[in-house]
Protein backbone atom coordinates (compact mmCIF):
# COMPACT_ATOMS: atom_id res chain seq x y z
CA UNK A 1 0.00 0.00 0.00
CA UNK A 2 1.57 3.34 -0.98
CA UNK A 3 1.49 5.79 2.00
CA UNK A 4 1.76 8.91 -0.55
CA UNK A 5 -1.53 11.61 -0.01
CA UNK A 6 -2.97 12.88 -3.39
CA UNK A 7 -5.63 15.64 -2.97
CA UNK A 8 -7.79 15.91 -6.29
CA UNK A 9 -9.53 19.22 -7.06
CA UNK A 10 -11.90 20.00 -10.04
CA UNK A 11 -15.29 21.56 -10.25
CA UNK A 12 -16.50 18.89 -12.30
CA UNK A 13 -17.67 15.40 -10.32
CA UNK A 14 -16.95 13.18 -13.04
CA UNK A 15 -13.35 14.31 -13.66
CA UNK A 16 -12.42 14.01 -9.63
CA UNK A 17 -14.08 10.49 -9.34
CA UNK A 18 -12.13 9.17 -12.25
CA UNK A 19 -9.27 10.86 -11.59
CA UNK A 20 -9.42 9.60 -7.74
CA UNK A 21 -10.44 6.25 -8.83
CA UNK A 22 -7.32 5.55 -10.98
CA UNK A 23 -4.90 6.87 -8.56
CA UNK A 24 -6.49 5.06 -5.63
CA UNK A 25 -6.40 1.85 -7.79
CA UNK A 26 -2.56 2.27 -8.12
CA UNK A 27 -2.93 2.36 -4.16
CA UNK A 28 -2.35 6.19 -3.58
CA UNK A 29 -4.46 7.55 -0.65
CA UNK A 30 -6.81 10.46 -2.03
CA UNK A 31 -8.77 13.16 -1.18
CA UNK A 32 -10.96 15.02 -3.06
CA UNK A 33 -12.27 18.80 -3.14
CA UNK A 34 -14.48 20.38 -5.67
CA UNK A 35 -13.38 24.48 -5.13
CA UNK A 36 -10.68 26.38 -4.43
CA UNK A 37 -11.18 27.45 -1.13
CA UNK A 38 -12.05 23.48 0.41
CA UNK A 39 -8.51 22.73 -1.80
CA UNK A 40 -6.33 25.31 0.21
CA UNK A 41 -8.40 24.37 3.67
CA UNK A 42 -7.72 20.65 2.70
CA UNK A 43 -3.94 21.53 2.31
CA UNK A 44 -4.14 23.34 5.61
CA UNK A 45 -5.39 20.84 7.80
CA UNK A 46 -3.02 17.89 6.57
CA UNK A 47 -0.34 18.71 3.82
CA UNK A 48 -0.30 16.01 0.75
CA UNK A 49 2.46 15.00 -0.93
CA UNK A 50 0.32 16.10 -4.32
CA UNK A 51 -2.00 18.05 -5.48
CA UNK A 52 -4.04 18.02 -8.83
CA UNK A 53 -5.68 21.11 -9.19
CA UNK A 54 -7.64 22.24 -11.97
CA UNK A 55 -6.35 25.47 -13.79
CA UNK A 56 -10.63 26.70 -13.93
CA UNK A 57 -12.85 26.49 -10.84
CA UNK A 58 -15.96 28.64 -9.80
CA UNK A 59 -14.79 30.25 -6.90
CA UNK A 60 -11.21 30.47 -6.72
CA UNK A 61 -8.88 30.20 -10.13
CA UNK A 62 -6.36 27.57 -9.79
CA UNK A 63 -3.46 29.57 -10.27
CA UNK A 64 -4.54 31.44 -6.89
CA UNK A 65 -4.74 28.33 -5.41
CA UNK A 66 -1.29 27.44 -6.17
CA UNK A 67 -0.07 30.72 -5.48
CA UNK A 68 -1.77 30.73 -1.67
CA UNK A 69 -0.35 27.07 -1.02
CA UNK A 70 3.00 28.43 -1.69
CA UNK A 71 2.77 31.50 -0.03
CA UNK A 72 1.72 29.60 3.38
CA UNK A 73 5.04 27.62 3.10
CA UNK A 74 3.43 24.77 1.58
CA UNK A 75 6.03 22.83 -0.12
CA UNK A 76 3.13 19.79 -1.56
CA UNK A 77 4.33 19.16 -5.47
CA UNK A 78 1.24 20.47 -7.60
CA UNK A 79 -0.11 18.90 -10.99
CA UNK A 80 -1.68 21.38 -13.03
CA UNK A 81 -4.75 20.25 -15.07
CA UNK A 82 -6.16 22.77 -17.52
CA UNK A 83 -8.34 23.20 -21.11
CA UNK A 84 -6.17 26.40 -21.96
CA UNK A 85 -3.35 26.15 -24.18
CA UNK A 86 -0.34 24.84 -22.05
CA UNK A 87 2.20 26.25 -24.17
CA UNK A 88 0.62 29.66 -23.42
CA UNK A 89 0.29 29.27 -19.53
CA UNK A 90 3.09 26.95 -18.46
CA UNK A 91 5.49 30.20 -17.26
CA UNK A 92 2.03 31.22 -14.91
CA UNK A 93 1.85 27.33 -14.12
CA UNK A 94 5.72 27.68 -12.91
CA UNK A 95 4.98 31.20 -11.06
CA UNK A 96 2.39 29.69 -9.09
CA UNK A 97 4.56 27.29 -7.86
CA UNK A 98 3.14 23.99 -10.17
CA UNK A 99 5.88 21.42 -11.22
CA UNK A 100 4.15 20.26 -14.31
CA UNK A 101 0.70 20.75 -16.17
CA UNK A 102 -1.70 17.80 -18.09
CA UNK A 103 -4.10 19.75 -21.15
CA UNK A 104 -7.90 18.57 -21.19
CA UNK A 105 -8.88 15.93 -22.04
CA UNK A 106 -6.15 14.00 -21.05
CA UNK A 107 -6.31 10.30 -20.54
CA UNK A 108 -6.23 8.87 -17.06
CA UNK A 109 -2.32 6.98 -17.62
CA UNK A 110 -1.33 10.00 -18.64
CA UNK A 111 -2.25 11.76 -15.33
CA UNK A 112 -0.87 8.37 -13.05
CA UNK A 113 2.84 8.71 -15.24
CA UNK A 114 2.89 12.42 -14.55
CA UNK A 115 1.60 12.24 -10.78
CA UNK A 116 4.36 8.76 -10.82
CA UNK A 117 7.17 10.99 -12.16
CA UNK A 118 6.63 14.17 -9.75
CA UNK A 119 6.25 11.75 -6.87
CA UNK A 120 9.53 10.34 -8.01
CA UNK A 121 11.42 13.85 -8.18
CA UNK A 122 9.93 15.05 -4.98
CA UNK A 123 13.09 14.14 -3.05
CA UNK A 124 11.75 11.02 -0.76
CA UNK A 125 14.10 8.82 -2.57
CA UNK A 126 17.68 11.75 -2.19
CA UNK A 127 20.33 10.22 -0.34
CA UNK A 128 20.61 13.17 2.21
CA UNK A 129 23.99 14.22 0.04
CA UNK A 130 25.06 18.14 0.41
CA UNK A 131 25.89 19.16 -3.19
CA UNK A 132 28.02 22.53 -3.84
CA UNK A 133 29.21 24.27 -6.71
CA UNK A 134 30.77 27.88 -6.36
CA UNK A 135 28.20 29.63 -3.38
CA UNK A 136 25.77 27.48 -4.05
CA UNK A 137 24.46 25.15 -1.81
CA UNK A 138 21.93 22.36 -2.38
CA UNK A 139 20.85 20.47 0.60
CA UNK A 140 19.03 16.86 -0.17
CA UNK A 141 17.71 15.74 3.31
CA UNK A 142 16.48 18.90 3.68
CA UNK A 143 15.12 19.76 0.55
CA UNK A 144 17.18 23.71 0.56
CA UNK A 145 18.92 25.04 -1.80
CA UNK A 146 20.94 28.27 -0.26
CA UNK A 147 22.84 31.01 -2.59
CA UNK A 148 25.80 31.89 -0.38
CA UNK A 149 23.16 32.87 2.69
CA UNK A 150 19.90 33.27 0.34
CA UNK A 151 17.45 30.50 0.55
CA UNK A 152 16.02 29.80 -2.96
CA UNK A 153 12.65 28.58 -2.50
CA UNK A 154 12.34 26.01 -5.46
CA UNK A 155 9.13 23.63 -6.94
CA UNK A 156 10.32 20.01 -6.69
CA UNK A 157 10.78 19.63 -10.54
CA UNK A 158 13.12 22.61 -10.27
CA UNK A 159 14.82 21.05 -7.14
CA UNK A 160 15.42 18.07 -9.11
CA UNK A 161 16.28 20.04 -12.23
CA UNK A 162 19.51 22.08 -10.59
CA UNK A 163 20.10 18.83 -8.55
CA UNK A 164 20.97 17.22 -12.45
CA UNK A 165 23.22 20.29 -12.77
CA UNK A 166 24.96 19.87 -9.98
CA UNK A 167 25.85 16.42 -10.56
CA UNK A 168 27.33 17.38 -13.57
CA UNK A 169 29.05 20.64 -13.48
CA UNK A 170 31.04 21.84 -16.36
CA UNK A 171 28.89 19.50 -18.67
CA UNK A 172 26.86 20.12 -21.51
CA UNK A 173 23.30 18.82 -20.93
CA UNK A 174 21.10 18.45 -23.77
CA UNK A 175 17.61 18.66 -23.73
CA UNK A 176 17.05 15.26 -24.32
CA UNK A 177 19.13 14.18 -21.27
CA UNK A 178 17.65 16.82 -19.49
CA UNK A 179 13.91 15.14 -20.10
CA UNK A 180 15.29 11.51 -19.19
CA UNK A 181 16.72 12.38 -16.18
CA UNK A 182 14.87 15.13 -14.27
CA UNK A 183 11.25 13.95 -16.07
CA UNK A 184 12.09 10.44 -16.39
CA UNK A 185 9.10 10.11 -18.47
CA UNK A 186 8.10 10.32 -22.22
CA UNK A 187 7.10 14.44 -22.82
CA UNK A 188 6.62 12.72 -26.46
CA UNK A 189 10.22 14.91 -27.48
CA UNK A 190 8.55 18.12 -26.75
CA UNK A 191 11.69 19.78 -24.96
CA UNK A 192 9.84 22.88 -24.81
CA UNK A 193 9.02 22.33 -21.24
CA UNK A 194 12.55 21.86 -20.62
CA UNK A 195 13.53 25.59 -21.85
CA UNK A 196 10.90 27.10 -19.73
CA UNK A 197 11.76 25.27 -16.42
CA UNK A 198 15.71 26.41 -17.23
CA UNK A 199 14.42 29.67 -18.13
CA UNK A 200 12.59 29.90 -14.46
CA UNK A 201 15.35 28.64 -12.52
CA UNK A 202 17.37 30.60 -13.78
CA UNK A 203 15.87 33.97 -13.07
CA UNK A 204 15.37 32.24 -9.80
CA UNK A 205 19.44 31.68 -9.00
CA UNK A 206 20.16 35.14 -11.07
CA UNK A 207 18.42 36.91 -8.26
CA UNK A 208 21.06 35.85 -6.07
CA UNK A 209 24.37 35.94 -7.86
CA UNK A 210 26.12 36.00 -10.92
CA UNK A 211 24.58 33.72 -13.92
CA UNK A 212 25.88 30.07 -13.14
CA UNK A 213 23.52 28.44 -16.25
CA UNK A 214 24.71 28.69 -20.08
CA UNK A 215 22.93 28.04 -22.61
CA UNK A 216 25.37 26.23 -25.45
CA UNK A 217 23.79 26.91 -28.67
CA UNK A 218 22.25 23.64 -30.68
CA UNK A 219 23.65 21.53 -27.53
CA UNK A 220 21.77 22.44 -24.58
CA UNK A 221 22.70 23.82 -20.96
CA UNK A 222 26.06 23.91 -18.51
CA UNK A 223 26.13 25.11 -15.20
CA UNK A 224 29.79 26.38 -15.03
CA UNK A 225 29.09 29.98 -13.27
CA UNK A 226 30.04 32.08 -16.72
CA UNK A 227 27.17 34.51 -18.06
Amino acid sequence: MNDQRILVVDDEPSIVDAVATALRYEGYDVEEATSGRAAVSAVARAEPDLVILDWMLPDLEGIEVGRRIRSQGFKTAILFLTAKDATENKVEALRAGGDDYVTKPFSLAEVVARVQAILRRSGSDLPGDVLRFGDLTLDEGRHEVLRGDTEIPLTGTEFSLLRYFMLNPRRVLSKTQILQNVWRYDFGGNSNVVETYVSYLRKKLDAAGPPLIRTIRQAGYMLDGVA
